[in-house]
């Protein structure tokens, strides 16, 4: 027998149709997507419809970007034969060691923000990259030994900009990036250093082995994250150091490793067993600087 008691049918109706509820599910879901978004987000794959003020678009606006000095991150170009001035932007980008990604028109109008990029994006470094030397300068000036944040493959530029806070808030005298399979100097990156960026100096090298070799003939040595490495806290990290860190999953790989002196993993006490990238770079800068003020006592 069917309950036709109206009281109970205005109650049941409610519970279907709260809009209230339905518009905070829906902004809940929205929020968890963007935020699964961010973490994954590069610069390849980015929101298309967000601005981006050092995003360059067409062949002669590239051009000129680069004959003005400016750094380009990475370069898309339309894939097919390079005629004209295709094959001005393919020298400059060759002479420069940007790296280049042909896509399908329907990729490139993707990512272009004003439909007239004539098969040529550019995504250019939102801030100028410093020198070695600039590094050792700023270590000279403070009276302390050099350290250094080298970083393997790092490709989330939030991982990026919050290793740059934290290097600057540590005491480290610059961060180093290589040019291929990393992320650089985006937007996005420095607004998450919450303003160290324009503190801490980060150095773009081609080859990042070959560059620890000539800061081995400078004096450095070098620590780098592993989680089958040695506890940190039974290393003694003093000294010209350069610590370095990898991506997260793959860590830092086997040709940066076996050019490391040691490494170091971060005791763990829970159930899971690894942290974000930044977060064990912070844990470890601090080490470094505990031991640093020790010694100085």
């Amino acid at each position: 027998m069917q309950d036709r008691r109206p009281g109970k049918d205005r109650r049941s109706e409610r519970q279907v149709s709260r809009p209230g509820k339905d518009r905070r599910n829906e902004r809940q879901d929205s929020r968890r997507g963007s935020t699964s978004l961010r973490e994954g987000r590069s610069d390849y794959n980015r929101n298309d419809n967000e601005p981006d003020e050092n995003r360059i678009e067409g062949r002669n606006a590239v051009i000129e970007a680069y004959r003005a000095g400016r750094t380009i991150e990475k370069l898309y170009l339309l894939e097919g034969p390079a005629e004209g001035a295709m094959q001005t932007v393919l020298r400059l980008a060759k002479d420069n060691h940007t790296p280049v990604r042909f896509l399908s028109r329907q990729r490139l109008d993707q990512l272009s923000q004003t439909g007239k990029h004539q098969g040529v994006i550019a995504q250019a470094a939102a801030f100028h990259y410093a020198e070695i030397d600039d590094l050792f300068a700023k270590a000279a000036e403070k009276g302390e030994d050099p350290f250094f944040i080298l970083l393997d493959q790092i490709e989330d530029p939030h991982n990026l900009g919050a290793i740059i806070r934290t290097a600057n808030l540590a005491g480290a005298h610059g961060v180093i990036i290589p040019r291929d399979r990393a992320v650089g100097l985006t937007a996005t990156a420095a607004k998450a250093s919450a303003g160290a960026i324009h503190y801490t100096p980060v150095v773009k090298v081609t080859n990042l082995s070959r560059t620890m070799e000539e800061l081995k003939k400078r004096g450095l040595w070098f620590v780098c994250a592993d989680m089958d490495g040695t506890p940190m806290t039974r290393l003694s990290m003093t000294g010209p150091i350069g610590l370095v860190i990898g991506a997260e999953g793959s860590g830092v790989s086997r040709l940066i490793r076996e050019k490391c002196d040691m490494t170091a993993s971060i005791p763990m006490k829970g159930e899971i067993d690894s942290l974000n990238a930044s977060v064990a770079a912070g844990v470890l800068m601090y080490e470094i600087l505990r031991q640093r003020e020790i010694r100085e006592i």
